[in-house]
């Protein structure tokens, strides 16, 4: 059976809710509240157990929101495996403007990660048994820049694969250090990692090959969201364009893609493939409102329709 584990330096309570229209200074009544535990692991997590797969849930968490978290993971039916933290977990607000259809996200940063924590982080994944490791979100406060090298390291002598969904220099620090197999930045993220606009797509193309010629990633898969995706390896490139479907919440697509290209990767897909499987579940990802996940029917039914197209 394919273990895949997920790693979530950073988590977050998702609140979100629905509201008339935003305004400054009155109360405003909400509607449709739910919480979600999220996070860019746990999100991938979440959408690979809803495909149909198996993933352990590794994670900080501190304080009463913390404790709040574990909660939900617990409602989820996720397998976890807690780093305890002195800093509290963060809560992070997404607000559906009904009368625009316009979505607002306040994304607070996180508390400080003591040495003592990450290292016990690195020490837990020492000892992982998995096939790939999903390691996904921002590095908090007081975690170095290298972590994710660090567990590329680890990687290499435990023999699993790498997946790393991060930005700027965490992501920089992360490719350097080799033992990536799949690293999934969004045009913009991986515009800041080159230095450049990249404003043709054989700028993208060029560039994205450069990684994987150095050897910072077996395979690279650069979300650009209405403009499609771009898949890179040693096999070439490739240009897909998006899926069109009605928009209601940006939250969790990168996190979709990232889910369901592994599960695809992991039960034998060849690479192309996983990576339509990545995309139709980003965008089934949009059609779920506030903090919700992809449905696996949804993405079954976009992928079927787009490989019918292409």
């Amino acid at each position: 059976m394919l273990n895949i584990a997920t790693l979530t330096l950073n988590p977050t309570i998702d609140t979100a809710c629905e509201v008339e229209r935003v305004t400054d200074t009155r109360k405003l009544r909400a509607t449709g509240e739910r919480h979600d535990p999220g996070g860019g692991g746990i999100n991938v997590a979440r959408v690979f157990v809803r495909l149909g797969g198996n993933a352990r849930c590794y994670y900080l968490s501190g304080g009463a929101t913390g404790v709040a978290l574990d909660g939900l993971l617990d409602l989820h039916q996720l397998v976890r495996t807690k780093i305890g933290i002195a800093g509290q977990t963060r809560v992070s607000t997404t607000v559906h403007e009904t009368s625009t259809g316009l979505e607002y996200r306040f994304v607070p940063g996180g508390p400080t990660i003591a040495e003592s924590e990450w290292l016990s982080c690195l020490d837990l994944l020492a000892e992982a048994r998995c096939d790939y490791l999903v390691a996904s979100g921002s590095l908090p406060v007081g975690v170095p820049d290298d972590f994710y090298a660090r567990i590329g390291a680890i990687a290499q002598e435990r023999d699993f694969r790498l997946v790393l969904d991060t930005s700027g220099a965490a992501l920089a620090a992360g490719l350097s250090g080799g033992g990536v197999y799949l690293a999934k930045p969004s045009i913009e993220e991986f515009r800041a990692l080159v230095g450049s606009d990249l404003i043709t797509e054989r700028e993208i193309e060029e560039a994205a090959m450069d990684i994987i010629k150095r050897g910072g990633a077996e395979i690279l898969a650069i979300t650009m969201g209405s403009d499609g995706a771009l898949l890179a390896s040693k096999a070439g490139t490739l240009r897909l364009p998006a899926i069109a479907v009605e928009t209601r919440s940006a939250v969790g697509a990168g996190d979709s893609f990232v889910a369901a290209m592994v599960y695809a990767l992991g039960h034998g897909d060849s690479t192309e493939r996983a990576f339509r499987y990545g995309l139709a579940a980003g965008a089934a990802a949009v059609l779920t409102p506030g903090t919700d996940m992809c449905r696996a029917d949804d993405v079954e039914r976009l992928f079927q329709q787009a490989n019918a197209v292409s």
